[in-house]
């Protein structure tokens, strides 16, 4: 049996995504629900001790929101700014659901893949927990330097209050504009809850169709393939070499939208004769076994994947004589936002006192 390509079905209002509207409308009414619960102080945020930066978005599916949060934390650094940062951790097993920092365990099946390779991208403590408020809890308590909080992904963790919103959409935009399971929406776009006294819209690609219609400051930014890939063992080469080299070349990926890295690359000149996509946040076990079999089959020898998989391999992990090479994924914001930002910083993100 085939599997469903959601990206595909969200993006208009086809007979199936018409069936699977009546189950759009029982999530809006228990979204309702959590709304009036939170309207009504039935439920009521908890304010850190330091400014809060939220990066988030409404529709399911990758959007760039991790390397935005490292384009954002690096920004932060420039300034002068202490930042740490927050995640889920998605992937990581969590049974007990306690916070905890990855630089005290930096093995992705037990953190998950994304703040490991925060962790490694920006330099500053990140801590994971399904609990936001207990991640920064214990952020703020083994590193009390830190001045500012970034949030990856923690746009509808509302118990986490926000001082600022960044709010990010790619191509896509809102798709067919509804509700899951018959669209992408998390949640109703505009929100119908304000996340924060400043919200920005930040766009990593231009609209494929006329955007919604929303009332937030919206700013550019450039999703972009950087120029160098890594090899496991940290070898570099340039993206020129897989455009003009001789041996055949492969992609995998394990992220929301696999398809969208394979035509990154292609549209960079780089010839790809097998394409492997697998399943977001895809485990050590499934990379190997999928590289295992594609090689085995006759395959490329050579194979490009995204950072977030990368991170889950070892060389020990690869067949014999099979490269693996990460493509890191840059988001360059535009400097309007740039201008935004820091004129945000000066007032309302300035460090507040502490008692934590």
């Amino acid at each position: 049996m085939a599997a469903i390509d959601w990206t595909r079905l969200w993006q208009r209002r086809t007979a199936a995504a018409v069936g699977l509207y009546p189950l759009a409308l029982l999530y809006a009414a228990l979204l309702g629900v959590r709304r009036g619960l939170w309207r009504l102080g039935w439920r009521r945020p908890w304010r850190a001790p330091v400014p809060v930066l939220v990066v988030g978005n409404v529709v399911a599916g990758g959007a760039g929101k991790t390397p935005t949060t490292a384009a954002l934390v690096q920004h932060l650094r420039r300034r002068g700014r202490h930042p740490g940062i927050v995640a889920r951790g998605y992937g990581a097993p969590a049974a007990d659901g306690s916070a905890r920092l990855v630089a005290d365990d930096p093995d992705p099946a037990r953190c998950g893949d994304e703040p490991v390779l925060l962790a490694r991208a920006t330099g500053v403590p990140v801590a994971v927990g399904r609990d936001r408020v207990a991640a920064v809890r214990r952020l703020l308590q083994r590193h009390p330097e830190v001045d500012i909080v970034v949030a990856d992904d923690g746009l509808q963790h509302w118990r986490l209050a926000a001082d600022a919103a960044v709010v990010v959409f790619d191509a896509r935009d809102v798709g067919n504009g509804w509700l899951l399971p018959a669209g992408p929406l998390r949640e109703p776009w505009p929100l119908r809850r304000a996340p924060a006294p400043t919200v920005w819209v930040l766009r990593t690609e231009p609209a494929s169709h006329p955007p919604a219609a929303h009332p937030y400051p919206e700013f550019a930014a450039q999703r972009r393939l950087a120029p160098e890939t890594v090899a496991l063992d940290g070898t570099r080469r340039p993206m020129a070499h897989w455009r003009s080299t001789p041996e055949a070349i492969g992609a995998l990926a394990g992220i929301a939208r696999p398809a969208a890295f394979f035509a990154a690359l292609q549209a960079q000149g780089v010839p790809l004769a097998a394409t492997v996509p697998l399943a977001d946040h895809a485990p050590t076990a499934q990379l190997r076994a999928a590289l295992h079999a594609a090689v085995t089959a006759g395959g490329p020898r050579q194979w490009l994947c995204t950072e977030k998989d990368a991170i889950k391999l070892r060389p020990a992990d690869l067949p014999e004589g099979v490269g693996v090479w990460a493509v890191p994924l840059e988001v360059v914001p535009s400097a309007a936002w740039l201008d935004a930002l820091d004129a945000w910083l000066a007032t309302a993100g300035q460090p507040r006192p502490r008692a934590l």
